[in-house]
């Protein structure tokens, strides 16, 4: 017998074997996301004289001066826009006898300038954003004028003060 013979065809009948078995082949390919996720942030602010005057002087007289200061602290995730209010106020002293300056002491920068109780009592006066974590200290400086004469004996003042911190404009985030 001749094994050319043989194996020609066991080698043919491989061959076709291998084809039809071959021909069953798919391409495939995957891929996977970690979890997505969203966070809301925070928006919370302490004040180191929360509850608690910023404030007081009794027995004032021309030329005093009575300086009261405060740290406000953004404790939340999110920056905010900071804003300070009177909410109310009384001032028995004649215009331009008792003076109020506040200033931010972080920044320098003077918030407010004129006569005690003279802010909108209710409306919000704008300080600027502030970043989280960041702290503004203020100073409120209370004067009676050196020129206050006779008639200023016995008057008295008083203000109540906020302070509000509010979001950002919303943004949208492309990844």
């Amino acid at each position: 017998m001749n094994t050319k013979k043989v194996l020609l065809p066991l080698a043919t009948l491989l061959a076709a074997g291998a084809v039809a078995i071959g021909s069953g082949a798919t391409f495939t390919s995957s891929t996977a996301n970690t979890i997505s996720s969203v966070t809301s942030g925070t928006l919370t602010h302490t004040n180191s004289k929360n509850n608690a005057a910023v404030f007081s002087l009794s027995n004032i007289k021309p030329g005093d001066v009575v300086n009261g200061s405060l740290t406000i602290t953004n404790t939340g995730s999110l920056p905010a826009s900071f804003s300070l209010t009177e909410t109310s106020s009384t001032n028995g002293f004649a215009d331009n006898a008792l003076s109020l300056t506040i200033t931010n002491t972080t920044t320098g920068t003077k918030v407010y300038d004129g006569n005690f109780g003279g802010l909108t009592d209710g409306q919000k006066n704008p300080l600027g954003t502030v970043d989280p974590g960041a702290a503004s200290s203020y100073t409120f400086s209370v004067r009676l004028a050196d020129t206050a004469d006779n008639t200023q004996q016995g008057k008295t003042a008083s203000a109540a003060y906020s302070w509000d911190s509010t979001q950002l404009a919303a943004t949208t985030t492309d990844q």
